[in-house]
């Protein structure tokens, strides 16, 4: 046997030993009783939300097993407000966090890639049968269509991006503002009167009227005014 060959040898041996002996000892005594190995294999820092459990691997994963989420709902089983909120209760019957939340992305980074397809495959195991996605159970609290358009929210967006693809706002000349926009409310007080008409000069312009007031690029962007700071 050659020099080569034992080197060899002997590298495959050291190789096999520590991958039984570096979960073993974790499994056993947690991943502080090897700091050098644990810091070395780190994919990167976790977010300021789980700071406190950096470099405390086996508290969220588990050897063999990766992250289960029984080990998340452990933790977030603590925060009632996570399933009373209207637009956070789905997660009662999420059964892989992992899917939409990822770590180690770094401090500052919202450890949140949320991943519709795999709330819609929830969505089909609890049907039983393909189903789509209820928006409404979820974007409901931030509609800012204020229920104008129904609720058949996939009907113009996509789960991929909230933007709509091929939309081309009408042209600034349209005087059919009113069919998509709604006023704000101190549009229907007495500021519309004694504030907005002020600002604008158009004394005689109705609360419908948005164009008479508005530019199409930015609802602030008021006509021979310029950007204004209002609502």
């Amino acid at each position: 046997m050659n020099r080569t060959t034992i080197v060899y040898l002997i590298l495959a041996t050291l190789a096999v030993a520590s991958a039984i002996a570096v979960p073993l000892t974790i499994y056993r005594s947690g991943s502080t009783a090897l700091p050098q190995w644990a810091s070395s294999v780190r994919p990167g820092p976790l977010s300021n939300a789980h700071a406190f459990l950096e470099g405390k691997c086996e508290s969220c994963h588990t050897p063999n097993r990766g992250i289960k989420a029984e080990t998340c709902i452990a933790c977030h089983a603590s925060a009632p407000e996570l399933l009373m909120k209207p637009e956070t209760a789905f997660h009662v019957n999420v059964t892989e966090c992992a899917g939409c939340h990822v770590e180690h992305q770094g401090r500052d980074i919202r450890p949140v890639r949320m991943d519709h397809a795999v709330l819609e495959k929830i969505a089909q195991r609890g049907m039983n049968h393909p189903a789509g996605l209820d928006c409404q159970s979820c974007h409901a609290p931030r509609d800012t269509h204020k229920g104008f358009f129904g609720t058949d929210c996939a009907s113009c967006h996509l789960t991929s991006s909230w933007k709509i693809s091929g939309f081309l706002h009408p042209s600034p000349k349209s005087t059919e503002c009113s069919q998509c926009h709604k006023p704000p409310p101190s549009h229907n007080m007495m500021h519309f009167e004694m504030m907005d008409k002020t600002i604008t000069g158009e004394k005689s312009a109705r609360v419908e009227q948005c164009f008479a007031c508005h530019q199409t690029d930015s609802f602030n962007n008021i006509k021979g005014v310029g950007m204004v700071k209002v609502h």
